[in-house]
């Protein structure tokens, strides 16, 4: 495919990309938090046995000062506790606190449903075809960005 097109493709993915995360961030501020804390918010939320404040920073792509800012801010409001890893002290098992449940369950459920729902609008295979080369570009776009930053070091 010619470059051209191919760019033009880009910035019609990235308008579509830009609008979803747009979504999120009204959604969040609407409940006084950023985009980076509903998804906080959200991995907690679905790890009802808590879950480790590296797994977090894994699943978000995001920095332990990024994780670990979020993490204090919403410790300070009484939301969450942090307990020692048995199995490596440096790691925290985050945790809600009764407080963070009832603030949290007015905020991860509904949206979790409006993903359900926005997904079940398409077909199977439409869904199937959406991850699949969901995947493939995120990894592509990751190989790409890596080799980059390697250059630049």
């Amino acid at each position: 495919m010619e470059r051209q097109k191919i760019i033009a493709y880009v910035n019609q993915y990235c308008k579509l990309r830009d609008v979803q995360y747009a979504a999120y961030e009204m959604y969040a501020r609407k409940h006084g938090l950023t985009a980076k804390e509903l998804f906080v918010l959200d991995i907690i939320w679905f790890s009802p046995n808590g879950c480790l404040q590296s797994a977090i920073c894994e699943r978000l792509s995001a920095t332990k000062q990024t994780v670990s800012a979020i993490i204090k801010k919403l410790l300070k409001q009484g939301f969450l506790s942090l307990t020692e890893s048995e199995t490596d002290r440096r790691n925290k098992i985050v945790r809600f606190t009764n407080a963070g449940l009832e603030y949290t369950k007015k905020i991860i459920p509904p949206a979790a449903h409006a993903e359900i729902d926005a997904m079940s609008e398409l077909s199977d295979k439409d869904i199937a075809e959406l991850v699949r080369l969901s995947t493939l570009f995120s990894n592509f776009m990751k190989e790409k960005l890596d080799k980059i930053m390697e250059v630049q070091e």
